[in-house]
């Protein structure tokens, strides 16, 4: 292995070697083009007329020269300064300028390594030797304990040594310093990480020191670290720290002590924390805080009975932080004036992060709930003390839902409890107390949250902190009620908790009319809306709770149009937002859950748990859009319309398959009938938008006026005329005239014409037109529907076609065509004569191509006789009745003479 080193150190050095020769080269070919330039610019030493100038001006001012006689060597050091002055004038006359200095260059790859690199490595190797040598003679047992603790302090103190010896012959060096590796740094650096681990291991490994000794031995340590590296910058800073966190791997025990393991990492903490304050180095705060943090995780492994050492942990880095860390706080550096500071607050939000760790990984023990409790408290604190600290808030309000969240999923009905025993309706008796613990927890929480973010309003001019402190306000007391009603009544209906609920709704409501009156402040606005949100949410959860499962969506529904009505009283611009959002909530929840409440919908034709689910929403949003409209037409009252029309469209969709289904709303078919209520009710809601958009404008009834009617026209098109076509599929029809061709293809053309009369001069032409000609076309199909089901019975695709059949055909089409013509006379409708046209130009069509080759005997010359006469007579309605030719009036005779 040494020869293999050896090897590699012979290489490294000749690739060295290498590279500076051919540096060397390329400097010495730069220096040679400089000269050559400077020659060719006709360059010449400067004369000597400076000097003589210079005693002639000395020898003129007599006063001056006795007063300060100059020396030879002054004169010397003058003259060079005069032809300087004077060569600048002559440069600018001559045009030609000196050339600029030339830009120092870069370091190089190989000046790198042979001035850093190897440095640092070379520190790193110390300590790593020195941590190394330890453990080997631990595995060889070489030495007894007690020589390799001495052997371990003379190592360390042979490397600090060395490094302010190499300090202060550096400070005394008059050369100005390059900018290579700090060489005492490093060698201080490694000879503080070595003392680190020798009293580590003689405290913890060896049992050498009492714990009050290893203590004090530390904190020196720590301090003489904290004092190296003011002096020695923030090299020795970084690897100091890094090499005092890596020192418990290092250095390790079979049966570890991590009360003397969190001990140490505490006196380290506050080293380099005092450090990080004293030199303003933000970047070693935020390692420090890193390390720590990672050093709480493997430890979580050991289970509840280790709760004691890591609580110290993330106690005494709290504490420390709040002290040296937070801006405005204590002995932290000084904050801008309301400023959230982001490393004042993660330093505060990563020590709660390792509390509630600890509080998960030890299946909520009650002393680890106290623990997070204090810490969460003391965020509180600093933060009002330190509006730097402020964005902790928040981050305390989502870890302790995550507490409380954890603790419900994981809920276990043999541990649930109350203080005073179980209410009537909230669930089983407990047999534990740990429901107890979260109870009292849940309540300080609560009770703490909602009042600072109440007080906090108005105490700043940021207006990012008021709103930090009342969203927290509103969210944690609201996420707590909800994971305690799931963990004690298990989502059932509960009384209790709705009069909580109740409660809670009544508090933010008096906080939101408090707010209100008070002068204007920067956030207040928000902080307003926020409140009022939270009383509207505790009254949709009210609901929830007093209510069987399923409200929660029509409460979610009220809740979006209370919050509607709340701003036309109180004009806040949040509030039309919100209202919006929870609308959007309300359709992702009906996404996750079309039926609303599961199996539990019903079978009771239209008065079923889709009509409250869906009709209340829809009726809710409805009134919130008309509220919502009266202040101004953006995009919160779009959503809310348009989730109104999606719960109407919903609604009347879902009651049609349910009751034709039987209330299984997930048949993967959908028969005849299904499609025929739905193109009708379709039709008759697109009607609907159509009539609305007139009187509101509405950009959201327009689209979904014309979605609507593009849907009804695809059902239309591919279910009745394609999927479910009675013609073409086995379907049982019905009877001969009341039957489910009268539904199917009666009703929609009728809707479909009412439609095209409603968008009539008001759309585009073609746009009506092509909605009156499927009105058309699905009414021929229901007359020649209607003939088969005569002549073939229920089931129209079964048996041939008789000429008898045929002709009747002929004879219907004829007459359907005359009474369209007859309409179109007597309300003067040209549309009705066009669709009468069209019809007759069908029967001629069919006369011609069908009735010709297939009819025979009477038939074919009753049908074409019909047809001729029909024909003369339309011809004659034409001439007689709708273009008369008026005669004109004659003209008069003039008179002989006149």
């Amino acid at each position: 292995m040494l020869e293999f080193f050896s090897l590699v150190v012979a290489i490294v050095a000749l690739i060295i070697a290498r590279k500076t020769f051919n540096q060397t080269a390329t400097l010495r070919a730069r220096l040679d083009a400089i000269e050559a330039t400077a020659l060719q610019a006709g360059a010449a030493p400067p004369p000597l007329a400076p000097l003589q100038e210079v005693e002639q001006g000395l020898a003129a001012s007599p006063s001056v020269a006795a007063e300060q006689p100059a020396t030879a060597g002054e004169m010397e050091t003058a003259a060079p300064d005069a032809e300087a002055q004077d060569a600048a004038p002559t440069a600018a006359t001559d045009g030609t300028a000196t050339p600029p200095p030339l830009p120092q260059p870069q370091p190089g790859f190989e000046e790198r390594i042979g001035t850093r690199w190897v440095v640092w490595v070379g520190g790193l190797t110390l300590a790593l030797g020195g941590f190394f040598m330890v453990r080997y003679s631990i595995e060889a047992g070489l030495l007894g304990p007690g020589v390799r603790t001495i052997l371990g302090g003379l190592f360390a103190l042979a490397l600090l040594a060395a490094g302010e010896w190499t300090r202060r012959k550096e400070s005394v060096s008059a050369i100005e310093p390059l900018p290579i590796a700090n060489i005492p740094a490093i060698l201080t650096a490694a000879g503080t990480a070595v003392a680190f681990a020798t009293v580590y291991a003689a405290y913890a490994l060896y049992e050498f020191l009492a714990p009050a000794t290893a203590f004090i031995l530390l904190g020196m340590v720590a301090l003489g670290t904290l004092a190296a590296a003011l002096l020695h910058g923030p090299a020795l800073a970084g690897l100091g720290i890094a090499a005092a966190f890596v020192t418990p791997l290092l250095v390790s025990s079979d049966k570890p002590d991590y009360w003397a393991l969190y001990l140490y990492l505490a006196i380290v903490t506050a080293a380099a924390f005092g450090l990080a304050r004293i030199r303003l180095w933000r970047w070693l705060a935020v390692t420090t805080i890193a390390f720590a943090l990672i050093w709480t995780f493997p430890c979580l492994e050991c289970g509840p009975s280790m709760v004691g050492p890591h609580a110290f942990h993330v106690i005494a880095g709290f504490v420390l932080a709040a002290l040296l860390v937070v801006c405005g706080f204590m002995f932290g550096p000084a904050a801008d004036d309301d400023r959230i500071e982001p490393i004042s607050s993660g330093s505060l939000a990563a020590y709660l992060l390792g509390a509630t760790l600890i509080v998960l990984q030890s299946f909520h023990a009650d002393t680890a709930i106290i623990v997070f409790a204090i810490l969460v408290a003391g965020t509180l604190l600093v933060a009002w003390r330190a509006p730097s600290a402020t964005a902790a808030v928040g981050a305390a309000a989502a870890l302790v839902f995550v507490v409380f969240a954890e603790w419900a999923v994981r809920g276990n009905p043999d541990m649930l409890v109350l203080p005073g025993g179980p209410l009537p309706g909230i669930g089983p008796a407990a047999t534990d107390a740990s429901v107890t613990v979260h109870l009292i927890s849940a309540v300080i929480f609560a009770g703490g949250f909602g009042i600072a973010g109440f007080l906090a309003q108005g105490r700043s001019a940021n207006a990012v902190i008021p709103v930090v402190w009342s969203a927290a306000a509103v969210f944690t007391p609201l996420a707590l009620l909800i994971a305690l009603y799931a963990r004690i009544a298990h989502l059932d209906r509960s009384i209790p908790f709705a009069i909580l609920a109740v409660l809670l709704a009544a508090a933010y409501g008096a906080a939101t009319e408090i707010l209100t009156k008070r002068d204007h402040r920067p956030g207040l606005p928000i902080s307003i809306a926020l409140f009022a949100t939270g009383s509207l949410g505790a009254l949709a959860l009210a609901l929830t709770f007093a209510l069987e499962k399923g409200w929660l969506t029509i409460a979610l529904a009220l809740m979006s149009l209370g919050t509607a009505w709340i701003s036309l009283q109180r004009p806040i611009p949040f509030l039309r937002s919100l209202a919006a959002i929870l609308a959007g909530i309300v359709v992702l929840r009906i996404g996750y859950e079309p039926r609303i409440v599961g199996n539990a919908v019903g079978a009771t034709p239209v008065f079923n748990w889709l009509l409250w689910g869906y009709g209340i929403p829809a009726l809710s949003f409805w009134a919130g859009s008309h509220f919502l409209r009266r202040r101004a037409d953006d995009a919160p009252l779009r959503v809310v319309e348009s989730a109104a029309i999606l719960f109407t469209v919903l609604l009347v969709f879902m009651e049609i398959r349910h009751t034709v289904n039987g209330g299984d709303i997930y048949r993967a078919t959908a028969g005849l009938t299904e499609v025929a209520l739905q193109v009708c009710a379709t039709l008759a809601m697109a009607i609907g938008l159509e009539r609305l958009r007139i009187r509101t404008g509405s950009i959201v009834h327009n689209v979904g006026a014309i979605l609507l009617t593009a849907f009804a026209g695809i059902a239309a098109a591919a279910g009745l005329m394609v999927l479910e076509n009675p013609l073409l599929w086995p379907i049982d029809v019905g009877g001969a005239f009341f039957n489910l061709l009268l539904l199917a293809y009666a009703g929609p053309p009728v809707l479909a014409l009412l439609l095209s009369y409603a968008v009539a001069g008001r759309r585009a032409a073609s746009y009506a037109n092509t909605i009156a000609a499927a009105a058309l076309i699905l009414a021929l199909t229901y007359v020649t529907f209607e003939i088969r089901r005569l002549y073939h019975g229920p089931v129209l695709s079964r048996g041939v076609t008789t000429g008898a059949e045929q002709y009747t055909y002929s004879i219907a089409w004829l007459v359907f065509g005359v009474v369209l013509l007859g309409i179109g006379i007597l309300f003067n409708s040209q549309r009705a004569r066009l669709a009468s046209a069209v019809v007759i130009a069908l029967t001629i069509l069919k006369a011609f191509l069908i009735d010709m080759s297939t009819l025979t005997g009477v038939y074919r010359a009753l049908s074409f006789m019909c047809l001729g006469l029909v024909l003369v007579a339309i011809g004659w309605l034409y001439q007689r009745i709708l273009f008369r030719r008026q005669a004109l009036p004659a003209a008069p005779v003039a008179e002989p003479g006149a």
